[in-house]
């Protein structure tokens, strides 16, 4: 394999970190620079390589992961670094998977299951952080429950009938309803779609793994069947075409499957016009200073746990305990998650995402993971305040862009940091794109948003192996999986460099992550290509080896 040349890029084995008070000799590990010379992988990635490929290296796997076994083998070693907290606001976590159990914030304030405030922070039993969404699981999305709102005060109306002091708010109305027809029957149509093609799948895979003798088989054992029936080159048809969204049949067939449960349940809940998801909290979504409602379940109600799947999965990334002979590695050492269960399966809201990044300031976290995001916000300034709370206490938030594809250099999504058209609220809200392991063209995942000013940086968010309850893993992907990568490298830093503040932590991972000037396709549409390096802010990808050593450099 051709790889950069060793006077660029070789690196001289490291001491030991400066930090933590030590004496230590100084860093000489040389940065990974001028990655565009590398070639492009031609071969698939193997298993293993899938499993992990976010914490390999650009330069030795010409895969665009964040060098993490690198800064481990090479800089990281044996040095020992300071506890970090890191807040996850999410759907909840399982927090007594294999892998995590070992790394879940336990409030030492708090007297487990005495029913009492013991720490007087106002929140009953919160062991291992709070519940906002109490028994909650499904939610509307946001556009709905505006529409909700405002059909009585606005159904059947125009503009002409509409007084000048409502046009703002008829508009919105209006923006509202035509986003929900559209979602709604896209889901509807989607849904059907789904089940006519299992209606076929099934019956042709059942025909053609009998008349093979197994379940799992390829295209090229499909092709080789002899003398088939007009009935079974129909079925050879289909399941060939079939072969080409998953490695088995079987595969597809679990994923149509789940394709079908996802937009019934959009259709069930997201949409749904008649049922108010939130009166089992009893509390006042619109009404900022009502804080105390939640529970301390940080799971959430489900015994199956499947509601905290996303939560699980994202806590995995960041910090699955390493070197323990199970599951996966996450990227950071010395991490302790605290759990912020305020996403539900719909849109958030508004006062419980402030109320959540608040909870985790309070509590002692320095970093937090948002991986969520909405297009609809009735309360942004109570988010925005929160964020402003975090700067001023010196807490980085990490936070996904979001999956549409989106520019969102022309588009508002929440959360944010910008107000307006204003300038960044304390440069400590970083804001992550997702990266494909494939480098070169398709480097950019198809779903990832991006925009030079409202997009940071980017991290892995393609296929990642992570934890899911029950002590199980699997493959997500999403900007909701490159956060908690980039919160992870985010934590290394403040674990080894605690004098180091939340913004010089978030310019680090800026400027110290790796830059190519590749055209790369945006939004899965290849008639729509940039630089890599005008995508984001800082037009980089992130990587651990490298921040640690700039780090190093400005911590002295």
């Amino acid at each position: 394999m051709k790889i950069l040349k060793t006077t660029l890029l070789a690196a001289v084995s490291a001491a030991m970190l400066t930090g933590c008070g030590s004496s230590v000799a100084p860093m000489v590990s040389t940065p990974i620079e001028n990655v565009d010379t590398l070639p492009l992988k031609t071969t698939d990635l193997t298993e293993v390589q899938y499993k992990e490929w976010s914490a390999l290296d650009l330069l030795t796997d010409t895969i665009p992961g964040m060098s993490v076994n690198k800064a481990y083998s090479q800089i990281v070693a044996n040095r020992k670094g300071q506890k970090v907290i890191v807040g996850v606001i999410d759907s909840g976590i399982d927090i007594e998977h294999e892998d995590l159990k070992n790394v879940i914030w336990v409030n030492k304030g708090e007297i487990a299951g005495n029913g009492k405030d013991d720490d007087n922070n106002g929140y009953v039993d919160d062991v291992h952080g709070w519940n906002f969404l109490g028994d909650i699981v499904a939610e509307n999305m946001e556009y709905v429950r505006y529409l909700k709102k405002l059909a009585p005060k606005f159904e059947g109306k125009n503009d002409a009938s509409v007084s000048a002091a409502d046009r703002a708010e008829f508009a919105l109305y209006q923006k509202a309803k035509a986003e929900y027809e559209k979602e709604y029957q896209e889901a509807l149509g989607s849904k059907a779609q789904y089940e006519q093609i299992l209606s076929q799948v099934k019956p042709a895979h059942a025909s053609i793994s009998k008349k093979l003798g197994k379940e799992k088989y390829t295209k090229q054992e499909l092709a080789a069947i002899q003398n088939p029936t007009s009935e079974e080159q129909q079925h050879i048809g289909m399941l060939t075409q079939m072969l080409n969204f998953g490695d088995t049949v079987p595969e597809v067939i679990k994923q149509l499957t789940e394709g079908i449960e996802y937009f019934g349940g959009r259709l069930d809940t997201h949409f749904n016009l008649q049922k108010d998801f939130r009166t089992v909290l009893g509390d006042n979504p619109d009404d900022i200073n009502d804080k105390f409602y939640g529970n301390g379940d940080v799971d959430g109600p489900d015994p199956k746990k499947a509601d905290a799947r996303h939560g699980t999965h994202v806590a995995g990334i960041i910090a699955a305990e390493r070197n323990n002979g199970i599951g996966m590695n996450g990227v950071a050492n010395n991490v302790e998650i605290m759990v912020v269960r305020a996403v539900p399966d719909g849109d958030e809201y508004d006062k419980d995402i402030a109320l959540a990044i608040r909870y985790a300031v309070d509590n002692g976290a320095k970093v937090i993971n948002t991986s969520f995001g909405k297009y609809y916000s009735p309360h942004p300034q109570w988010v925005w305040d929160a964020i402003k709370y975090a700067s001023e206490k010196d807490v980085l938030i990490v936070n996904a862009a979001g999956n549409e594809g989106f520019n969102l250099d022309t588009i508002q999504v929440y959360p944010n940091d910008q107000e307006g058209v204003e300038a960044e609220m304390g440069d400590t809200f970083i804001t992550i794109g997702a990266l494909n392991y494939k480098y070169g063209g398709e480097m950019v995942a198809d779903f990832s948003n991006y925009g030079k000013s409202n997009v940071d940086v980017f991290g892995p968010g393609v296929k990642i192996w992570s934890t899911t309850p029950l002590n199980t893993y699997e493959y997500l992907q999403g900007t909701s999986m490159a956060a908690p990568a980039v919160a992870g490298v985010a934590a290394m830093i403040r674990s080894y460099y605690p004098s180091l503040s939340a913004k010089q932590v978030k310019q680090i991972l800026m400027d110290s992550g790796l830059s190519s000037k590749t055209p790369v396709v945006l939004g899965g549409d290849p008639s729509n290509t940039d630089n890599f390096t005008a995508v984001s802010k800082s037009g980089k990808m992130v990587n651990l080896y490298n921040a640690l050593i700039m780090a190093d450099k400005i911590s002295k």
